[in-house]
């Protein structure tokens, strides 16, 4: 798969992986699942899920910082500016930070995976659900998984594959 497939496949699931709704239970839902897969797979990363106006869920698992906090918060940034996953400005852009002219403050935002657009029908993008602590790739990863088995959605059919090209 080259890259612009890859793009397309994530504008597929920023299109597709819509909740019906989203409040504190679902926000504490999708959240507990992942922190749980993380716990379970030994994985060391933060989950944090938003709306706009306020945190919903936060969890950290053993083997994260305030520096993955510091990621998750520059990445809800990427994604309420952008109105997009994190991941697919990597894919668009490569990872790092914005050219000057986007005005985008690298201690404020980042390009790197795991900041993905919660949408809600009739509302639009309404918040953020952010992981961090994988590499960024994985971290789209566990965010796309965590939606997808919310929705009940296979996951086969929205997962980019293991190794970019």
């Amino acid at each position: 798969m080259d890259s612009k497939d890859e793009i397309a496949l994530v504008q597929r699931q920023e299109a597709d992986l819509v909740l019906p709704a989203f409040d504190e239970t679902t926000a504490f839902e999708i959240g507990a699942a992942i922190r749980l897969r993380a716990a379970m797979e030994g994985l060391s990363l933060i989950v944090d899920l938003r709306s706009w106006d306020r945190q919903l869920f936060f969890a950290a698992t053993p083997g994260t910082s305030a520096d993955n906090a510091e990621w998750v918060r520059r990445k809800i940034n990427t994604v309420r500016r952008f109105q997009r996953a994190t991941y697919r400005l990597v894919l668009e852009r490569g990872e790092g930070v914005f050219p000057e002219v986007f005005g985008a403050d690298p201690a404020d935002y980042v390009i790197a995976g795991g900041g993905f657009p919660i949408r809600v029908p009739g509302a639009g993008i309404i918040g953020a659900l952010t992981v961090s602590g994988l590499p960024g790739r994985r971290d789209h990863g566990v965010v796309v998984d965590a939606l997808c088995d919310h929705l009940g959605k296979a996951r086969s059919g929205y997962a980019l594959p293991e190794v970019a090209r």
